[in-house]
């Protein structure tokens, strides 16, 4: 049984797809957590889509069922910490994603995503489905 997990955009997406590989590894999972920032990034996904309502209800129907992780001052601290180490190494990421590693750093969950720059965070434990 895999852990607890935090979900990027992009898993989020597949189980929406009923990706099988998705379906299987969450049903192995301890616990599973979606951050708020993940959320943001499929409402502007469905609001950009072609089927902007039943997309909408498809995030609201997750959300419901989901348990979401907002990010807080202590976020904001793990946020920091990361953003300047990976400044150190010249190796910027998307904003967003640093954000979604610091919530995994925060709550101690393992990041999956299909995103291989998760891998530049020392001490991230990543995994790809």
């Amino acid at each position: 049984m895999s852990g607890s997990v935090l979900l990027d955009t992009n898993i989020v997406i597949g189980l929406f797809a009923k990706d099988q590989a998705v379906l299987a590894r969450l049903s192995e999972s301890a616990r599973v957590f979606i951050p708020s920032i993940v959320v943001g990034e499929l409402y502007f996904g469905a609001y950009k889509s072609t089927q902007p309502k039943g997309n909408v209800h498809r995030i609201e129907e997750l959300v419901a069922a989901s348990a979401v992780l907002v990010c807080d001052a202590t976020t904001a601290e793990y946020y920091g910490r990361i953003k300047k180490a990976l400044r150190d190494k010249g190796r910027p990421l998307p904003e967003n994603d640093i954000w979604i590693a610091a919530l995994a750093q925060q709550h101690g969950l393992i990041v999956v995503s299909r995103d291989q720059h998760f891998k530049e965070i020392e001490g991230l434990p990543v995994e790809a489905w």
